[in-house]
């Protein structure tokens, strides 16, 4: 860190609580990994002013640790050299933790992002901790850019509604628009259908709200034949909609973990994914699916495991007492990272240390 901390807003014990600034401000993941004894500082907002350097500058007196999770398109976008640099010379530890890698190096199949890339290079330069979800995240991180990672698993973050069943054989894919996971919509949703067919079972595939005017081409044409089903669901109902599936098709991104596929876990879903990334790190009960070279979907492979899926029963929902113990053993050592930082660069008054 560097030695030219801001001057003392006031002072800062270590009986304290610790302020942090987590970017994006809120989300599943990042509610619920905050240690319950850590102050959140705002403002709230789907963009975050913290990736504003002037604002950090004006503001880096009211935060002791700012927390970055790389996902978010804006994020990767923000989050460069310029907002590093500044982070460097304020002083302020920076916690990373690394959701999505964009291209992968072990798998060799995805294509490559290098706006991702570099976001990742200026930032886990930077960065006094790095965390990730998965080993094999964690390995790529050190053969990419040299950092150390600590993995986290990722908590529960969804709780199964006792008086909501799910039906056999019916399998769920989530589309949206047309995006470099999933270039072909169409050609996703034939695969799947077919998978489900040969299975004994159907396909509905949920649209988000947001997209309701679009739904593709090929899935208006296949509804209207009666050969799949279309719903519409908003975000507040996302967890049931997957725990209504035997089988939830997740079209992720490769270098990437998933929140869907934790939800599945939590409410007792199958989940079939891709076999790139780590998903199967995640949950080793996952049915992974094959992509061709350049990240192309492999049709085949797909409806294969989605066929595979179908003749599996229905896993049980994640028990909610081991859930809560892992939820919070991954609190703690968000605590422990934050109480450290906090300490290292704070140990009396805000200010008042030099370089660590």
């Amino acid at each position: 860190m560097p030695a030219d901390p801001p001057e003392a807003g006031g002072s800062l014990s270590r009986s304290d609580p610790v302020r942090v600034a987590t970017i994006p401000f809120a989300g599943p993941y990042v509610d619920a990994v905050l240690p319950p004894d850590a102050v959140r500082v705002g403002p709230s907002g789907e963009l975050s002013p913290w990736l504003d350097s002037a604002y950090l500058a004006a503001h880096a007196t009211d935060v002791d640790v700012l927390h970055l999770h790389t996902g978010p398109a804006h994020v990767a976008a923000a989050a460069v050299e310029c907002w590093a640099e500044t982070v460097r010379r304020l002083g302020i530890p920076l916690v990373v933790t690394v959701h999505g890698l964009g291209a992968g190096v072990r798998e060799g199949h995805c294509p490559a992002d290098p706006g991702m890339d570099a976001h990742l290079e200026a930032v886990l330069s930077t960065a006094e901790v790095v965390l990730t979800l998965t080993p094999g995240a964690a390995d790529e991180i050190a053969e990419r850019y040299g950092r150390t990672a600590i993995v986290v698993a990722h908590p529960t973050v969804a709780a199964p509604d006792p008086e909501l069943g799910a039906e056999r054989g019916l399998v769920g894919l989530r589309l949206g628009r047309v995006s470099a996971a999933v270039p072909d919509p169409g050609a996703l949703v034939r695969a799947a259908l077919s998978g489900a067919v040969s299975g004994g079972g159907r396909l509905r595939v949920l649209v988000d709200a947001a997209d309701a005017s679009w739904a593709g081409s090929e899935v208006r044409r296949l509804a209207g034949l009666g050969e799949l089903e279309v719903v519409v669901h908003s975000g507040d109902g996302w967890a049931a909609q997957l725990q209504q599936l035997h089988v939830a098709v997740l079209p992720e991104p490769c270098g990437r973990h998933s929140l869907d596929l934790e939800i599945c876990r939590d409410v007792g879903t199958r989940v079939v994914a891709p076999g790139c990334g780590w998903f199967v790190d995640q949950w080793s009960d996952v049915v992974p699916y094959g992509n061709h070279e350049h990240g192309r979907l492999d049709p085949v492979s797909l409806a294969a495991a989605v066929g595979a899926a179908l003749a599996r029963p229905m896993p049980r929902p994640a028990d909610r007492d081991r859930r809560a113990e892992q939820l919070a053993a991954v609190r703690r050592v968000h605590a422990e990272v934050y109480a450290q930082l906090a300490e290292q660069v704070f140990p009396g008054v805000r200010g008042s240390a030099g370089s660590a």
